[in-house]
């Protein structure tokens, strides 16, 4: 589903590359996550995927499709849930869902029904008319999370979703993106919560400095370090114990 080939990106006026010559691939109706310390590359990763971001060198495709030749096809197939809130906080959930839905070219009657269906599995139905505004933290994750899906796409990337929510939003957003990959989507995601991860994903490639430092599948990398009980032991092994702080 996704071939990445020795893809890079340095900022402008940086000294180093946040992505350097990464090479993955990412096969149709995994969960793969991407995890690493921060500063690691992920967002900048996924950004450039997403094309938010133009690489510096590399290559990467989608679905057989090359980023290069056919970036409005690939943005079509894919949706983005972004670790910042990606709401208007005056709109209501129901206007803000009802105006991205649109912006995706789905037809009216079929984007009321996806919007109300979306809205009872997440529990916030008696909230559609309420400004998102009022909302708590796990409300509003539920509803940006419901905006990057309305068009059904092929594969869902994920910056840090359960960021900050309730134990009962975390439950909600976890079992509606596994019925998700069930029904057919690929997803891809990042987060710092190692626990939630070695039971969510398929796979996982762990970043440190740009490059992938190990990957696999979670059990088999617990498996394989040395004294690991835990996806958490994996990585504090691989990417040690000092402090990732950055401005």
């Amino acid at each position: 589903m996704i071939q990445i080939n020795q893809l890079s990106k340095k900022y402008k006026g940086a000294e180093d590359f946040s992505v350097k010559e990464l090479t993955l691939k990412v096969e149709e109706g995994q969960i793969y996550g991407l995890l690493g310390p921060n500063g690691a590359g992920k967002t900048t990763l996924i950004s450039m995927l997403t094309s938010l971001l133009k690489p510096t060198s590399g290559s990467f495709s989608i679905n057989g499709l090359n980023f290069k030749e056919h970036k409005n096809q690939l943005k079509q197939l894919m949706g983005i849930v972004p670790q910042e809130y990606a709401l208007y906080p005056t709109l209501t959930a129901y206007e803000n869902l009802y105006y991205f839905g649109s912006m995706y070219g789905i037809k009216s009657e079929i984007l009321k029904k996806s919007i109300n269906g979306h809205l009872d599995i997440m529990g916030l139905s008696k909230f559609a008319n309420k400004k998102t505004a009022t909302f708590s933290g796990g409300m509003k994750r539920r509803v940006n999370l419901i905006a990057g899906i309305l068009h059904q796409p092929k594969v869902l990337f994920l910056d840090e979703p359960t960021v900050g929510v309730d134990v009962q939003s975390k439950n909600v957003i976890i079992d509606h993106l596994k019925l998700l990959n069930q029904q057919g989507t690929t997803i891809v995601y990042t987060s710092h919560h190692l626990n939630e991860a070695e039971i969510f994903c398929t796979r996982v490639a762990i970043i440190d400095r740009g490059e992938i430092v190990i990957k696999g599948i979670p059990s088999e990398l617990i498996k394989n370090q040395t004294g690991a009980n835990s996806l958490e032991d994996v990585f504090l092994a691989q990417t040690g114990k000092a402090l990732r702080d950055y401005a």
